[in-house]
């Protein structure tokens, strides 16, 4: 094969792959938060890119819980919410126990949502990250939800 040949097509491959993953991203900002379901956040998908506390058995999604050690439920969310801006995220959705972001990557603009619901009675914030699109993260989904538990302990009392 012609090194010419060959050079024009690894650069059109590479292009068209480009083009892929900005039309993919674009798909994702389409989507909303999958939302609560029967007062619970939504359980993970079969693919990697997503983190869930609210599902113990789904051992490839689980995440722990954060615990609250005190405050109500608007400072709590209150706490959270300042966090999450801090982090780079959206607020999409509030309601009292409820609240959904949106984080949006650097270079192609994926979105990922972002769920949190605090749990009164149990004492603790259960917590969901997932990418909409795709299968693969590169575990952005977990990483950010291990920030926000850094966060979050670092701003007790």
């Amino acid at each position: 094969m012609n090194l010419k040949i060959l050079i024009i097509t690894i650069i059109s491959l590479v292009l068209l792959a480009t083009v892929g993953l900005f039309v993919i991203a674009y798909l994702s900002k389409s989507a909303v938060a999958n939302g609560l379901v029967g007062d619970r956040l939504t359980q993970c998908p079969g693919t990697p890119n997503c983190v869930c506390s609210e599902f113990e058995s789904d051992a490839e999604h689980y995440i722990e819980p954060l615990v609250i050690a005190d405050g109500d439920a608007a400072q709590v969310m209150a706490r959270i919410k300042k966090i999450v801006g801090e982090m780079g995220g959206a607020i999409q959705a509030e309601k009292t126990n409820y609240l959904a972001a949106t984080f949006t990557s650097s270079i192609f603009r994926f979105v990922d949502d972002l769920e949190i619901r605090i749990d009164t009675e149990q004492s603790v914030i259960h917590l969901r990250s997932a990418s909409r699109v795709g299968r693969g993260d590169g575990g952005v989904n977990r990483k950010r939800v291990e920030r926000l538990r850094q966060l979050f302990h670092l701003r007790e009392g």
